[in-house]
């Protein structure tokens, strides 16, 4: 008699194949979904036939989730390289441009630059930007180094040169954009730099000119012949850049408005060029106050008489601020080399306030029959109390055990005191009264009239 043989174990459509390799490894495959709602066989590997089959499932199911697998076969520094020359450069202004491809080629390719684009998680991320707040930009390339006298890193004193938390955010912001792209178009299933938090940086705090200093700068300036561009930027709050490509069209003194449309600007490739300003909102019409329309025509003025000075070497390029030679002032230039009148005038500040007196609260017990309310664990160690149990040190008097009663109201004075309503409601109270008259006797009558008081 034969012995039947084991029902041989198969696996559904769908499931996928396993099967060992000559090297010992397992190997299993089968089909998930790929971008363009296509299907396609990938092919997972495992120690053990549990393992494989383990990977394999999960793909399956992220799959069947409608999720597709990423298509992504090469680095982030790849990606980031090609996203920077096809994508950025058409949608970027060349300025952004050029700091997005400085940010990608100094930190972004050095830190992530080897890891797969489609095995990036948020930890990587975290842990690169961790490391970025960290370290010694000079010792990280090599500042100090390229220095014909090193002075810092170099000599193995660390400067401990780190980046700002707003340099560390613009960076993070780039990694974002560029990973944003490749989920747009399907190489990666999820943005994994917006699951990490750099937290909201500070801004830059700036001390501003107050208005005896602005004063002073104008009159300072009175001689140069840029004076009314100080005075403008003063006045008006106008960008450098804007300031820099206002044309002589864009004005009209007689209805002292000027017409905010471009800005100047240099570029790698273009140099100085006029560009769009930096908002749609930033295109406005606004209003010129009465010394700067006489600062203006003015400057027109001196500006003909350059002109007429220059002859044939000066160009007509329609700025109201230019050079002596009628070219574009560089924007870097008006910024790094300011006239020597023009620096910040050294005024005496007011000091800054005194703190507050102690009171003598503080140094003193209460007077008998008062009470102190104090802060909650005043004066020791330990977690702060809620606000709503924070109060202020004050001293103030025990309040009577009786019923405090609110004082009587006080009226204004009547202006007819005979027509006041009480007085009228006394009077009727009084005519109307109900208790028993009391007449005089016959002696005090007599008593009376013999004196003369009443007329009979």
């Amino acid at each position: 008699m034969t012995t039947p043989r084991p029902a041989r174990k198969t696996r559904a459509n769908g499931d996928g194949t396993i099967y060992q390799r000559k090297d010992g490894r397992w190997e299993a495959a089968g089909y998930v979904l790929a971008p363009g709602n296509t299907r396609k066989r990938v092919r997972v590997y495992g120690t053990t036939r549990a393992e494989a089959s383990a990977k394999l499932t999960e793909k399956i199911a992220t799959s069947n989730r409608g999720v597709p697998t990423p298509s992504a076969q090469g680095t982030v520094g790849a990606y980031l390289t090609y996203w920077l020359d096809t994508v950025a450069v058409h949608r970027l202004s060349e300025n952004l441009h050029t700091r997005y491809t400085a940010c990608v080629r100094l930190y972004l390719i050095p830190g992530l630059g080897r890891k797969k684009l489609a095995k990036l998680t948020a930890k990587d991320v975290r842990t690169w930007l961790d490391q970025l707040r960290t370290r010694c930009q000079c010792c990280a390339h090599g500042l100090d180094a390229a220095r014909a006298q090193p002075r810092c890193c170099a000599t193995g004193a660390c400067c401990s040169k780190r980046l700002s938390p707003l340099t560390l955010a613009y960076i993070h912001s780039v990694l974002k954009s560029a990973l944003e792209h490749a989920v747009r178009e399907e190489e990666i299933p999820r943005n994994v730099a917006r699951n990490v938090r750099t937290g909201t940086p500070r801004p830059r705090r700036f001390e501003p000119l107050t208005a005896d200093e602005a004063r002073t700068l104008l009159t300072a300036a009175q001689g140069h012949r840029l004076h009314a561009l100080f005075e403008l930027a003063l006045r008006t709050g106008l960008r450098k850049g804007e300031l820099l490509g206002l044309r002589w069209e864009d004005l009209d003194l007689d209805a002292s408005t000027a017409s905010i449309r471009r800005t100047l600007q240099r570029t790698r490739t273009g140099g100085l060029i006029t560009l769009p300003t930096k908002t749609v909102s930033s295109e406005r019409r606004i209003v010129l106050p009465a010394p700067c329309l006489l600062s203006l025509r003015a400057h027109r003025k001196q500006q003909a008489q350059e002109k007429e000075k220059a002859g044939a070497g000066w160009v007509d390029s329609g700025l109201v601020f230019t050079r002596p030679d009628g070219h574009p002032i560089e924007p870097a230039t008006l910024t790094r080399h300011p006239h020597p009148p023009l620096q910040r005038p050294a005024l005496p500040r007011p000091p800054p306030p005194d703190p507050l007196p102690r009171p003598e609260a503080f140094d003193r017990d209460p007077p008998p029959g008062t009470r102190r309310r104090t802060r909650r664990h005043q004066g020791t160690p330990g977690p702060r109390p809620h606000r709503r149990h924070r109060h202020r040190l004050r001293t103030r008097p025990t309040p009577p055990p009786t019923r405090r009663h609110r004082p009587p109201r006080q009226r204004p004075p009547h202006p007819h005191p005979a027509h006041h309503p009480t007085q009228r409601r006394r009077r009727t109270t009084a005519l109307c009264s109900t208790r028993p008259l009391t007449l005089p006797s016959a002696t005090e009558v007599e008593s009376v009239m013999s004196l003369g008081r009443v007329k009979q």
